[in-house]
């Protein structure tokens, strides 16, 4: 087995240096479309991350009248307590209102004579699509003391198209961005294995199985795959230590909103990178094989 395996390996070596032109076409290919996988990634989790974080800061208010009881406030937290779309909700008092309105707008603030700000619920929905059912659901009970509930009816619609689209132009992206790498992979790889056609041809007549023609193509493909997705993994890590730092400086970005990490990112594109060598040898080869 192991002798078997090196006499593959050393097939797959020597037709790597002989075939030098089509090696290095097959592996700028792969890391050409790795590259632009992994650009691609890194940019478009982070805009997910960001449409999520843009999401988690949709609220519902419950707005109270200046009269209201503290039975009546209960009344509100108990209900909230039971509808289990809401993830969390906090009571703020008029004077912990003024306090942050005060520490946001100190010059609006300065000269009140009296604190104009309600009391009020702010709530918390685990799903940022259940805010408007949460507020209209609230507002259907009628419960007493609350002036009125808001919930950004136009923005968090406006924010919520916004992260669908956001969402499926990623996912469209990425999968017509992989086919169209397989694609250009798989036909730089069917070039390289016409231009040897006629050495399959001669390994079938003197009797080699499909399997020990096949391994040497697909082992070509798994180290032209490596070198790609190799070399563009070290292309995305000096980009991320030169350009990164430049263009991140220019964005005011909350510390929550990040891409996947770099290192899953060159993890996905080494896989990828291998698959897509291997399986492209070893599908484009099966015609060559019908001898």
């Amino acid at each position: 087995m192991t002798s078997r395996f090196k006499l593959v390996l050393s097939e797959a070596v020597r037709s790597l240096a002989t075939n030098l032109s089509t090696t290095v076409a097959a592996t700028m290919t792969v890391l050409i479309g790795m590259f632009l996988l992994g650009l691609f990634i890194a940019l478009g989790t982070w805009v997910v991350s960001w449409s999520d974080h843009v999401k988690s800061q949709l609220q519902v208010k419950v707005f109270f009248v200046d009269e209201v009881k503290p039975k009546q406030v209960n009344a509100v937290g108990q209900y909230l307590s039971t509808d289990t779309r809401i993830k969390r909700y906090q009571f703020v008092s008029k004077a912990d209102a003024l306090k942050e309105m005060r520490r946001k707008y100190p010059q609006l603030t300065a000269n009140l004579p009296s604190n104009p700000l309600p009391a009020s619920f702010e709530i918390t929905p685990a799903r940022a699509e259940d805010v408007t059912a949460i507020a209209a659901d609230l507002r259907a009970q009628k419960l007493k003391g609350i002036e009125k509930v808001k919930d950004g009816q136009q923005t968090s619609k406006r924010i919520l198209q916004v992260a669908r689209v956001i969402s499926v132009v990623f996912l469209v992206a990425v999968i017509v961005l992989l086919v169209a790498s397989v694609l250009l992979i798989a036909n730089t790889i069917r070039l390289s294995i016409f231009s040897r056609r006629r050495e399959i041809e001669v390994m079938k007549l003197v009797g080699a199985t499909n399997w020990f023609v096949r391994g040497p193509f697909m082992l070509e493909g798994l180290l032209c795959g490596l070198a790609g997705a190799f070399a563009a993994v070290v292309l995305l890590f000096l980009g991320k230590q030169v350009a990164l730092p430049a263009i991140l400086g220019h964005i005011d970005t909350s510390d929550d909103v990040k891409a996947l990490s770099f290192t899953m990112t060159a993890l996905a594109l080494v896989v990828v990178g291998l698959a897509v060598g291997a399986l492209g040898s070893g599908l484009t080869l099966r015609r060559f094989l019908k001898v």
